[in-house]
């Protein structure tokens, strides 16, 4: 990969079969890429959604001795009291915000707009989307947790061994402190490591396609 540690690649799109209505904007976890995840959502896609699966750029990670991968932001422990990149997540939240007033400006209103990610993805897809102006249409939020709680829909698998169950339980009662109950929805899937299941997938499907109706 090139480029300095200031820049990552373009996203990998997945583009609407027809005229785009809608979008998902969604953030893969540490030391991954979009890629993987923009072929997820092709398998999973609604011909009027565009499917946007950013690259998170090349840093150095407290939590792996420093080894530079892609990365939202500084992980520096992995328990609930563990110090948090602050400066870090909420950089990082204002570069996910410009892609969605990207977005904006290219024709999609912001609540025709779900934005989501999986594990260190996931977290800032919370962070972000409790921190905008933006109306959005929903968070798809897996095996993750809510950064930066003090100063502030869940799924996860029942066997997850990086970021542990517990977090999303934790992450679900403080966004019930925030926003309307019935508006959040947790689901956890039985012998679930730290990944997605194709159960998991079809719940995604389905709530994109709750969220983000046809245009008539």
């Amino acid at each position: 990969m090139c480029g300095n540690n200031m820049s990552a690649p373009l996203p990998a799109i997945v583009p609407a079969a027809r005229k785009a209505t809608a979008a998902v904007i969604f953030l893969h976890g540490l030391g991954d890429t979009g890629h993987g995840w923009a072929e997820a959502m092709a398998g999973i896609r609604t011909p009027h959604v565009k499917y946007i699966c950013p690259h998170a750029p090349v840093m150095p990670v407290s939590l792996n001795m420093n080894m530079a991968m892609p990365s939202w932001f500084d992980i520096i422990g992995l328990s609930p009291e563990a110090e948090e990149d602050e400066t870090g997540i909420k950089k990082a939240a204002e570069s996910i915000k410009a892609l969605i007033d990207q977005e904006v400006k290219n024709g999609i209103p912001s609540d025709r707009i779900i934005l989501g990610g999986f594990s260190q993805g996931g977290a800032l897809s919370l962070y972000t989307a409790l921190t905008t102006h933006q109306k959005l249409a929903g968070v798809v939020a897996l095996s993750c947790w809510l950064p930066l709680r003090n100063s502030l829909s869940q799924c996860h698998g029942e066997a997850d061994p990086l970021v542990p169950l517990m977090f999303g339980r934790l992450t679900v009662e403080k966004l019930k402190t925030l926003l309307n109950p019935a508006n959040i929805t947790f689901k956890t899937y039985p012998r679930m490591p730290h990944s997605a299941c194709p159960e998991e997938m079809l719940d995604i499907k389905q709530f994109i396609e709750k969220q983000l109706p046809p245009v008539n």
